[in-house]
């Protein structure tokens, strides 16, 4: 057997500190949310962040839907890595954060960032009827929908486009058939839906809790 590394805090640390350096107002939405205790949990991981930078660079991104945006962070990381005629539509039905992450745009001068402040399923529907589509799509949003976020993103990504959802390792309960909980479960079964699907291929990578990157065929 190839030998596995285990991902330690440190070597992790080790990854982001030898990696795509974080802006100044990067950094004040991760301190800002580690002041919130438990909800710091909602943030993407730094390492998560960097990938999907990359990523997008790469693969020559240039419209972007986030489903979920918290305060920001992965919304300011992505339109970082965007070229000046792209853009990114953020989704998310929580006034208060959303707030809370404009705040944080407009001190990063970034202008590319589009937010839509309605349940997210609404808002897929309206972007359906008005024919957008785009490069790349971001799910970080209510595990109970996960499901049908996925399924509205498959009509809206452009052939070849980038699904990329997160949460999909659940803390590693996924692996664990002991674990029976709500979430464990429904994240289980999406990761199911995802694999059985035909119109696209994908992998899982054991960044932050868990990224899937699925292509449409």
């Amino acid at each position: 057997m190839p030998k596995k590394l285990d991902l330690t805090d440190n070597l992790e640390k080790y990854i982001v500190d030898h990696s795509e350096y974080l802006t100044d107002v990067q950094k004040e939405i991760i301190k800002y949310n580690t002041s919130l205790g438990e909800q710091q949990r909602l943030q993407i991981s730094i390492s998560q962040a960097q990938f999907l930078q990359i990523l997008i660079k790469i693969s020559n991104i240039k419209k972007i839907l986030e489903i979920g945006s918290f305060t920001g962070f992965s919304a300011l990381s992505m339109s970082l890595a965007l070229p000046n005629d792209g853009f990114l539509i953020s989704l998310d039905k929580d006034l208060e954060t959303s707030i809370v992450a404009k705040t944080f745009y407009e001190k990063a001068g970034e202008r590319k960032i589009k937010q839509i402040i309605r349940p997210a399923l609404e808002s897929l529907k309206e972007l359906r009827k008005s024919k957008h589509m785009f490069d790349l799509i971001f799910i970080d949003a209510d595990k109970e929908n996960y499901i049908n976020y996925f399924n509205a993103s498959k009509e809206l990504i452009n052939k070849r486009g980038l699904i990329v959802i997160d949460n999909v390792l659940w803390h590693g309960e996924v692996a664990d058939m002991k674990n029976n909980d709500k979430f464990t479960n429904l994240i289980r079964e999406f990761n199911k839906h995802v694999k059985n699907d035909k119109s696209t291929e994908q992998i899982i990578l054991p960044l932050g809790d868990g990224l899937t990157i699925c292509r449409k065929l």
